[in-house]
């Protein structure tokens, strides 16, 4: 089974590795990084770099397809190379989903037309400008659609474990999960806008500003 994991310049490198460590666990998953050319592309701080294994015209029948957010995905949203990928390649996929700020390029392609989906809190505006109805879950799913997507950046995790459900089967999931011994317990209850404060919030919007 081969799952595509597209990147581009100014990827949120995990949105792409977390995913990446939870699939690449179970023996019959392949995961191959691909974009518009082989080689390096560089993370949205510039300060790691991620290499694409293959190219979009190679791979064109991947089973999953998992799209990360970033920066980056801005300057994707209406990008032909991508969003004419991800239109051709998910009639056939068992499951097309995102991570962050990727459900914006899974919309600009026309994947997420009337489906409620979720991204990261601050491109909840512009995901519903392109069709989407967006929801502050962690993950959600359209199974008879085969579209699943993930809020910010760590629930990639969350997707990619319940990917892994669908995919194989539930222990299959939880060996991943015992694997990368994914057992959160933040040392602090900021991980939502439901539940930051007003001064975590504003805190947390300089930085993003400041990376824009």
């Amino acid at each position: 089974m081969l799952v595509a994991i597209p990147l581009f310049p100014r990827v949120t490198a995990l949105d792409a590795v977390g995913p990446y460590e939870v699939l690449q666990r179970i023996p019959s998953i392949d995961v191959t990084f691909v974009g518009d050319r082989r080689g390096e592309v560089r993370t949205e701080n510039g300060m790691l770099g991620v290499a694409c294994d293959a190219t979009f015209d190679e791979i064109d029948a991947p089973d999953v397809v998992v799209v990360p957010g970033g920066v980056g995905t801005r300057k994707l949203i209406h990008d032909e190379t991508i969003s004419g990928w991800l239109r051709a390649v998910h009639p056939r996929t068992i499951f097309t989903t995102s991570v962050c700020t990727g459900a914006l390029l899974l919309a600009g392609a026309g994947l997420l037309d009337g489906l409620t989906a979720t991204t990261h809190w601050r491109a909840a505006d512009l995901l519903n400008e392109l069709g989407a109805r967006y929801v502050p879950d962690r993950v959600v799913e359209h199974l008879p659609e085969r579209i699943i997507t993930a809020a910010g950046v760590s629930s990639g995790i969350d997707m990619a474990l319940r990917l892994t459900e669908l995919l194989v089967d539930r222990v299959a999931a939880q060996a991943a999960q015992l694997i990368i011994e994914y057992d959160p317990q933040p040392p602090f209850g900021a991980g939502s806008l439901a539940k930051a404060d007003e001064a975590t919030v504003a805190r947390a919007t300089e930085y993003l500003q400041a990376r824009q």
